[in-house]
């Protein structure tokens, strides 16, 4: 797998969730800015694809 940095699937460890959770505390947006983040992220995840499972590769 290249090094890209950047998502190759949509799944994280918890880990990693807490890590972001707690990195986001304390920090407000306005109605606006949470829209377009909100428009933005749904753009972006079409294009990222689901990681496949043991019972999905036979199927």
């Amino acid at each position: 797998m290249n090094n890209t940095n950047k998502r190759q699937y949509r799944q994280l460890s918890d880990e990693t969730k807490a890590k972001i959770s707690q990195s986001m505390r304390n920090k407000s947006k306005t109605p606006t800015h949470r829209e377009n983040i909100s428009n933005g992220l749904k753009d972006y995840w079409t294009t990222v694809p689901n990681k496949l499972t043991n019972d999905k590769a036979g199927a």
